[in-house]
């Protein structure tokens, strides 16, 4: 993949699109249909080399180039902390599962399962959906630190809800794969936070012409 601006950008708002749809279904327990699907729809893109082929086109990271703009552009404390903490999270837990080839192997295993039952089912049915939740607590949740998710009780107790929140969070890790392919990185994210919010706010604009 091309290290570009672009790319980074586009691959830091699907990660933030994954760390906002967490928080809907934590505290609101639902979330956009196609924006999920979307981001699981990621998780099966094997072949796709671009996060334009991988994400269905910038549209579709809509939610994701807003957040980076309203994120990035406070300079100081971002307006949601708690979309933040996901989101560097991911990116944390990203970076040590690549010290672990065996873990990789194990997830790359598990999502090849899941497209048997994707190609059954569909990419948003709940046997999907729990399948992906399963191998996030088999492989990321793992790694530690685990990303303590915020919400309402009755809602993070739902079984559904649950599975829907790790799936996402495995997408958040799959955007994280894609910042880091693109040239992304803490310092990138520090010292580069005006670059990548201008090029979301390019790319916004003209998704809205």
């Amino acid at each position: 993949m091309e290290r570009s601006d672009h790319n980074r950008t586009l691959a830091l708002a699907a990660i933030f699109q994954a760390a906002s749809l967490v928080k809907d279904l934590a505290w609101r327990g639902s979330c956009d249909e196609h924006e999920l699907e979307v981001l699981i729809g990621s998780l099966f893109a094997f072949d796709s080399t671009t996060p334009e082929e991988i994400y269905r086109g910038e549209v579709s990271l809509r939610t994701g180039l807003e957040r980076v703009r309203t994120q990035l552009e406070s300079g100081g404390k971002p307006p949601d902390m708690e979309i933040t903490r996901y989101a560097v999270g991911l990116i944390f837990l990203e970076r040590k599962l690549q010290k672990r080839g065996d873990m990789m192997q194990q997830l790359a295993d598990g999502l090849q399962g899941a497209q048997r039952q994707v190609d059954y089912f569909t990419l948003t049915h709940e046997s999907v959906i729990s399948r992906l939740g399963e191998i996030y607590k088999e492989t990321i949740s793992e790694l530690g630190p685990r990303i303590i998710v915020q919400g309402e009780q009755n809602h993070l107790s739902n079984p559904d809800i649950a599975a829907r929140i790790r799936a996402l969070l495995l997408a958040g890790i799959r955007g994280a794969v894609l910042w880091r392919q693109a040239g992304g990185s803490r310092w990138k994210l520090l010292f580069g936070r005006k670059r990548l919010m201008n090029e979301a706010t390019q790319i916004l604009q003209r998704l809205n012409t």
